[in-house]
């Protein structure tokens, strides 16, 4: 690699570490190093929403299946174009208000306690399970990313490449948690931005224009150009689907509760809209035009290796750019895989810290060690991520998509219900968290454990997170409805954010 690459690679990685010293310096209280003490502008929580969000699958994951299936992999980015808009439009300003209100909730768990008044604690132990088992398998998708880019850039072994980008994103999210978080991914987030907008309009350009990339992908298999070509019913709802998990992503939620006033939530919405939809599209493109540019006759001269698709964006960046913008792009991917780990590794962090440290070892611990505390799950969390990232034939894609559909359908339907049902009870939110997390384990290991496939039955093809959202639904509103009404104080205190919200 050119030794141009390589100094703006290092530039960038040094500034990150720099952001995090600079935030360590600010970060007093458990609240600061969770939520930044709740003072996020809108345009940094929807960069930094949009960035923790969309990871290493947007510029790795996403171009890949592009590369692999042509225009049927569309429905994916229409699914999580939908399901973000939705979440900002009526998730974000009743969760930034109802954390306030529940007795200044800071975590997911906190505030499901505080919601339901929750004494037994099994909320906040049920939730911060939930947090840490999915979390390790989001966070070695991060980490399986960091490494493919490493390996493929630098030359190093999977083993060396997982290591350092390991090592780099702990030190600045264990110094500076959830304001070096932020910032970093606003500055994350406009690097990705930019990248994915100057490589898909380069790659055209070389391919001859916008009509020349279509027809030579049509050349080398008119299905690629169809985007329902190889896919039934059951493929598209699942990759619609995908737009479900928004509503129970921890590392994006927090963003919500982390803005400084509910007024900042429409500039917030526009912002991270905007900037989703046009990274979206960057990949579409970027993977799309793979197919011709690194086909037998287009300017490559050679398909990518099998196994290897997801390394069309790292490819391209090697080959349309000169070592300093490449360094640039390079580092761009880096940031996807950043943006998004420092984010889940502070939610994982906060749940050890506030869920479980602080709920049942020490209830009397100071602030100065619950951040401390919180330091060590990052390194704690991380180390088990390594772990489960060391299989150098993990997919980004799919251990995201395990982990996404986890979250949503566990935490997704208990959240809505929480925050619009009044009737909703403690045993409704267990029952919902349970069930769909539950059900999203079992249902994507039915081959493994009892020998039932999409084959025999088709609709087992469908993606986890449906059954799984479906019923976590049913299930928290069977069990509320069966409980005893909420006391007067709930009520009251949902009454008074539907007031505030006026």
């Amino acid at each position: 690699m050119e030794l141009a690459t390589i100094i703006t690679f290092i530039v960038y990685l040094v500034g990150m570490l720099v952001i995090g010293l600079i935030a360590y310096k600010m970060t007093s209280n458990l609240s600061d190093y969770v939520l930044g003490g709740r003072r996020l502008g809108g345009s940094v929580a929807a960069l930094s929403a949009g960035a923790s969000d969309m990871s290493s699958w947007l510029l790795l994951g996403l171009p890949g299946a592009m590369y692999v299936g042509g225009m049927s992999e569309i429905w994916l980015a229409v699914g999580l174009a939908v399901g973000a808009y939705l979440n900002w439009q009526f998730m974000a300003a009743r969760l930034r208000k109802y954390t306030k209100v529940a007795n200044d909730s800071i975590t997911l768990p906190d505030f499901l306690e505080h919601r339901f008044k929750d004494s037994s604690k099994s909320l906040r132990i049920i939730s911060a399970l939930v947090i840490l088992v999915f979390f390790a398998f989001y966070t070695s998708s991060g980490l399986v990313g960091g490494a493919l880019l490493f390996e493929s850039s630098f030359g190093m072994t999977y083993t060396q490449a997982l290591w350092i980008g390991a090592i780099v994103i702990i030190s600045y999210t264990f110094l500076g948690g959830f304001l070096a978080v932020s910032w970093t991914d606003f500055f994350q987030g406009i690097l990705m931005f930019l990248a994915l907008i100057i490589v898909p309009f380069v790659a055209i350009s070389e391919m001859g224009g916008w009509n020349e990339t279509v027809n030579a992908v049509g050349a080398i298999d008119p299905s690629y150009l169809d985007a329902f070509t190889g896919v039934g019913i059951i493929s598209i709802l699942s990759l619609l689907a995908w737009g479900l998990g928004y509503f129970g992503q921890p590392h994006i939620v927090t963003r919500f509760m982390a803005v400084k006033s509910v007024d900042e939530i429409p500039k917030a919405r526009f912002v991270g809209m905007t900037w989703m939809v046009l990274a979206l599209f960057g990949a579409i493109f970027t993977g799309f035009i793979g197919i011709a540019y690194f086909s037998v006759n287009g300017p490559a001269g050679a398909a990518i290796g099998e196994g290897a698709h997801e390394t069309v964006f790292i490819l391209f960046t090697q080959i349309l750019f000169n070592p300093w913008v490449s360094g640039f792009l390079l580092a761009a991917i880096l940031s996807a895989i950043m943006s998004t780990i420092d984010s889940q590794l502070l939610v994982s962090s906060s749940a050890l810290a506030e869920d479980v440290y602080k709920g049942f070892l020490r209830k009397d611990a100071s602030q100065t060690e619950l951040v401390w505390v919180g330091r060590i799950g990052v390194v704690v969390i991380a180390l088990i991520a390594i772990a489960l990232a060391y299989n150098p034939e993990s997919s980004v894609l799919e251990l995201v998509g395990y982990a996404w559909a986890g979250f949503g359908a566990a935490f997704g339907p208990v959240l809505l219900l929480a925050l619009f049902w009044k009737r909703m009870t403690r045993n409704g939110a267990l029952a919902g968290m349970i069930v769909g997390g539950v059900t999203v384990i079992v249902w994507a290991e039915l081959d493994r454990w009892f020998g039932l496939s999409a084959d025999q039955f088709p609709i087992l093809g469908l993606y986890e997170i449906i059954p799984g959202f479906i019923f976590a639904w049913i299930a928290a509103m069977v069990f509320s409805i069966l409980d005893k009404e909420p006391s007067e104080e709930i009520q009251a205190e949902f009454d008074q954010v539907n007031e505030e919200l006026k």
